[in-house]
Parts: structure tokens; sequence; C-alpha cells
């Protein structure tokens, strides 16, 4: 049977709230939880958003096994309902999980932004979106796919296209009123990602290649 240890108060409540946005945004979502090492005593939470962007947020913890998805709603339910240390996340939902995760290796630091105008960004963004709703209820794919920022360093240049600022805001990761906080870039071969103060937005940086058979 799968189990969560979360011996925390805190992580728990911090990892509800995570998992609580998850499933405003999607009602059938699926969290995957994966310890970052062995023995490091750390969980990774991921979901993949409806905006086509993978969110997560770490907490200190373990899971058994030590990859597991399960149901986004069993999972909210074991951490606000039943409570404890320990429970159970819900059954496997393995081969419900159809997302690519980044494979480890070096992130480059790109830039640091004012979270502040990250925020802003984002709230425009929305307000554009409620005005150009496409016929399925969603924003159209070419104000999704707009690059809203680009940021760069002496070794690459990144793209941020508005899907990542919608996770962003979505899943409450900003905190416009703290002045001080910054949402931090980095960036792979392959992947991009942005660090915000309650958790962190990832998208590859290029499309796959279909398969040709």
């Amino acid at each position: 049977m799968p189990e969560l240890h979360i011996p925390d108060p805190g992580d728990r409540d911090t990892l509800a709230a995570f998992v609580a946005r998850a499933v405003r945004l999607d009602g059938q979502t699926m969290v995957r939880l994966r310890e970052r090492e062995r023995g490091a005593g750390l969980i990774e939470a991921w979901v993949a958003t409806p905006f086509d962007v993978l969110v997560t947020r770490a907490v200190v913890g373990v899971v058994s096994p030590s990859d597991l998805t399960v149901s986004g709603n069993e999972l909210l339910a074991a951490l606000t309902v039943t409570g404890g240390k320990r429970m159970d996340p819900g059954p496997p939902r393995d081969l419900y999980w159809q997302s690519e995760l980044p494979m480890g290796g070096s992130w480059r630091a790109v830039d640091d932004l004012p979270a502040e105008e990250i925020a802003k960004l984002a709230e425009r963004g929305v307000t554009l979106a409620r005005d150009n709703v496409g016929p399925q209820g969603t924003p159209p794919a070419s104000l999704m796919d707009q690059t809203v920022l680009t940021v760069s360093s002496e070794a690459m240049q990144i793209k941020v296209p508005m899907r990542c600022l919608f996770a962003l805001s979505g899943m409450g990761f900003l905190d416009a009123s703290r002045a001080e906080d910054v949402v931090r870039v980095t960036a792979t071969d392959s992947w991009m990602r942005l660090d915000a103060r309650y958790g962190a937005a990832l998208r590859r940086r290029h499309a796959l290649l279909p398969l040709l058979f």
C-alpha cells in the first residue's frame, strides 16, 4: 500500500495548498510524488497544468514507492481530512501520467526578475484571455504561445511564453506584495524553469519532434 510521510504540519499545509490550486485548475488532475534523491528526505510534487506547463513544489518527507502518481482529489482529502504525519495518498495511477519530466542535469542561471513585474504581466495576460476566449472556452494558442519575456545570459537566451506566467499565477506562486521577491530563471539545453516564492513552472524550450514510423 502506498504511504506518504510528511512529519511537519507546515509542510503538509504547503503541499495541500499546492494540490488544492492544481485541482481548482483541473478537477481531474494527477499529482506525481517523487523523492528527489534516495535518502535526501525531499519529495517533489509534480502537476501537468492545463497550460501545457509543469509545476512543482518540494516538501520534506518520504513517499513509498519513491515515484508515485495519485489522484489530486484523493491526495487533497488525505492531506486535509485524514491528517496526520503518515497517510495513504490514494491508489497508484501511474498510467495516467503522460508528461515528460526534466532529466537531472546542470541548470544554468539566466536572470532574476522582479516578482511584482511578473505578476503584473500575468494579470494583463489574464485580462486579454478573458476578452479572447476561444470556442472551447480557453484562450487561443496564439495568445498562450506569445513571448512576453526574453531573458539572456552570456550563455543563452530564453523566451518565456505567456502560458508560463499563467501557470505561475494560476498556481498562486507569485506574491506581488513582497517587493523584494524575484522569479529566478534557469535553464538547460532542453528546459526552462521559473522559480517563484511558492513553487516553480517548467516547460520545454523546444517542441519535441514527432516520431515517424
